[in-house]
């Protein structure tokens, strides 16, 4: 092949993948779609400590608030415009995508239309943008992925799912089209199934968010109301373990990893458990127990989660156990209101 052919055999290679895949030789730019849900904040404010301050970019439709905006790049981004999404890949020249925008548990069953779009439709946009520009793309996926036909303790890495709700119906999409994308065009993609995440932010709408509802409350109030039984069990980290196992599967080499998606946690509790922890720290507190719908989804989730296929695969450990949880929220979420004065 002539010289002259060759270079417009590259040209058209490079203009149909969009992009020339090259070895990391400095760190990755990094976009965060969501970046002002549950875990967009305090996964960039991480990222930046490793890779630096303007090789995270923190994106969503909300205008940020003056911490956010100040604490490194933030931009507007709107999962459903593809357009959009391509200028800012091609402007900030992104290498990995990390998509957290999604309705969650409880929220999407009370808007199932917009929980359509944002979590389907939206998704397939950012699948697609990042098979286009060759991306390493991460989506969570949840305990809510599964459903009441899967086994509940423990929950195996690959089981019947058949979830129930439409944030778990749109989670199990998400995983097989990611492997679909993974087998078919070679897509970089990464999934872990997390469990109820914890941490000091205020509930987000998601069914195991009674886990944090409660520091809140207590810590104002010195009473919570709870919406599950108090036996009712189920899988959570805290949101520091989260991060970690975020991290360190984004930065696993593909050669380690016999899957695409990993289930992950750290413990699992019920409201009556997390309570007694809780009274060995704030004395005088008072919770009640009344379930409402979020108790119907929780009896369809895992109890306990089984992730020793994340331990083997990629060395996955948590750090934080029940105990270093009450006393960590205890802490945090004092600090934030505090400094919100109520």
């Amino acid at each position: 092949m002539s010289l002259k052919k060759s270079f417009r055999f590259a040209i058209k290679l490079s203009v149909r993948n969009y992009c020339v895949q090259t070895p990391f030789k400095k760190p990755p730019k990094i976009l965060i779609t969501g970046g002002l849900g549950q875990l967009g904040v305090e996964c960039a404010k991480y990222l930046r400590g490793k890779y630096g301050k303007n090789n995270v970019i923190l994106s969503d439709i909300i205008k940020p608030s003056t911490e956010i905006f100040n604490d490194g790049p933030y931009i507007f981004a709107d999962i459903l415009d593809f357009k959009g999404l391509q200028k800012i890949v091609v402007d900030h020249r992104v290498d990995w995508l990390i998509h957290f925008s999604a309705l969650l548990s409880a929220i999407g069953e009370q808007n199932v239309p917009l929980a359509v779009r944002v979590n389907i439709e939206g998704m397939h946009n950012v699948m697609e943008l990042a098979k286009q520009y060759n991306l390493r793309i991460f989506v969570p996926s949840t305990i809510g992925a599964f459903g009441p036909d899967s086994p509940r303790n423990p929950t195996p890495n690959v089981t019947i799912q058949r979830p129930r709700t439409i944030y778990g119906v749109s989670k199990v999409h998400a995983e097989l089209l990611g492997e679909y994308y993974h087998y078919k065009f070679g897509l970089d993609f990464r999934c872990l199934r997390f469990p109820g995440v914890i941490s000091s932010d205020p509930p987000g709408g998601g069914t195991t968010d009674y886990a944090i509802a409660i520091f809140h409350e207590v810590l104002r109030k010195g009473h919570y109301d709870c919406y599950l039984k108090p036996d009712t069990r189920l899988p959570m980290m805290h949101v520091k373990d989260a991060l970690r196992a975020l991290s360190e599967y984004l930065e696993a080499p593909n050669e380690s990893l016999n899957r695409r998606v990993y289930n992950v946690t750290a413990m699992s509790f019920t409201p009556e458990e997390l309570a007694k922890e809780m009274f060995k720290y704030v004395s005088g507190l008072t919770i009640s127990y009344r379930p409402d719908s979020r108790q119907d989804i929780a009896d369809s989730w895992p109890e306990v989660f089984d992730d020793s296929e994340a331990r083997r695969d990629w060395n996955w450990k948590p750090e934080v156990d029940m105990g270093d949880l009450v006393k960590l929220m205890l802490k945090e979420v004092k600090e934030k209101i505090d400094s919100n004065g109520f």
